[in-house]
């Protein structure tokens, strides 16, 4: 897993400077916290970046569903999984 490198600016510097840091999110691959009066306001990220961040977010969710069925016994045996995903995938064939 990668990590996410971070700058912080000020928000002046997202007006006065918006390539320098559009190119910071895209080419080095950094999220940018722009602060407003020293504290974090927002973060800005390459469209590559946010699709990837959420793409994970997404999955960690899925898993995070997962386990809890299986932690509360909502889980079926492997075999009929699979004939239950056989058969789907054959409806749509047809």
């Amino acid at each position: 897993m990668t990590k996410l490198r971070e700058t912080i600016r000020p928000s002046a510097d997202l007006r006065n400077h918006y390539n320098d840091i559009s190119k910071l999110c895209k080419e080095n691959e950094e999220a940018v916290i722009i602060t407003v009066n020293g504290r974090g306001d927002t973060v800005s990220l390459s469209y590559e970046s946010y699709q990837n961040m959420k793409a994970r977010i997404e999955l960690l969710e899925i898993l995070a569903d997962a386990a809890d069925d299986v932690k509360n016994g909502r889980v079926g045996p492997v075999t009929e999984t699979f004939d239950s995903l056989r058969n789907v995938l054959q409806e749509y064939d047809d």
